[in-house]
């Protein structure tokens, strides 16, 4: 599996996933900024003003409720980060070579025993995201068709990734 790495950068923990995608830099941050395109992989729909402060609203998780976030980095076409609850998100991306270009998440915890949970999450959901961009048909990550959360979750425990906060639904 991609499986995602734990990291500490200046003591705060955090889950760093990387992707490189046969696209230009523009193609992949419409994906990860518009809210059409995160319909297909992001865990709830996002409606993000895309300026520092301004406003990234999220709903229709069915494992979490409604909320606001804050953007606090946006650098088109490069960087773009956020509040996530108590969490908080950060896309990097960069040019690779001719018509190819990286991903970065990064997702800074609120608690370290989340981090499994959260990788696993994200696992799944950026498995969606790799389907938009190669031009399958993604259904998005709370769908059958999806990826199975447990098995990620279980290989991120299995590679020492931190865990033990509760699952939601569980």
């Amino acid at each position: 599996m991609d499986l995602g790495s734990y990291i500490e950068p200046e003591g705060r923990p955090a889950v760093r996933f990387e992707r490189v995608y046969d696209h230009l830099v523009d193609r992949v941050w419409a994906a990860v900024t518009e809210p059409d395109e995160l319909a297909h992989w992001f865990p709830s729909r996002a409606v993000i003003e895309l300026q520092e402060g301004g406003l990234a609203d999220f709903s229709g998780d069915p494992n979490v409720p409604s909320f606001i976030g804050r953007v606090v980095v946006c650098e088109p076409p490069r960087r773009l980060g956020f509040t996530w609850g108590g969490d908080e998100l950060l896309f990097e991306l960069e040019t690779l070579g001719e018509n190819r270009s990286g991903l970065t998440l990064t997702n800074f915890l609120e608690a370290e025993n989340t981090a499994a949970r959260t990788a696993a999450g994200w696992s799944v959901c950026l498995k969606e995201l790799d389907k938009l961009l190669a031009d399958a048909q993604p259904d998005g990550p709370h769908t059958a068709s999806a990826q199975s959360w447990q098995a990620y979750y279980e290989e991120h425990v299995e590679a020492g990734i931190p865990h033990g906060a509760r699952i939601p639904g569980s």
